[in-house]
């Protein structure tokens, strides 16, 4: 019997990083087809050490290079300029539609700690 597990219910399934679900709004930063920059608002459906799965009100392009970046209030005493996390960068690697939403599963190119 093979280890490998095709029916995509995760059991045998082993990960480096755990999947924790999880919401989260986030910016996307990109650049389209057509080569304008865009921003929009989208939130995460799970994410892990090493990528996430997103809701995005954009459609994304398998493997566009993206940033992501949560909004989150820096204390005013911080003196460290614009509020929200530092970008993660990271590569669509799997697109799906779904109704008026795209479902986009992306890795981040440089692991989270």
């Amino acid at each position: 019997m093979s280890s490998k597990n095709g029916n995509g219910n995760g059991h045998g399934e082993r990960r480096k990083f755990q999947r924790i679900r999880l919401q989260v709004p986030l910016f996307i930063r990109g650049t389209d087809g057509r080569g304008v920059d865009f921003l929009e608002l989208a939130k995460t459906l799970d994410i892990s050490g090493l990528g996430a799965r997103l809701i995005s009100p954009r459609s994304l392009r398998h493997d566009d290079i993206i940033s992501l970046t949560i909004p989150a209030p820096l204390p005013a005493a911080a003196g460290l300029g614009e509020s929200g996390t530092p970008p993660i960068q990271a590569r669509v690697r799997r697109l799906e539609s779904s109704g008026e939403v795209e479902l986009a599963a992306v890795e981040f190119l440089k692991p989270l700690e």
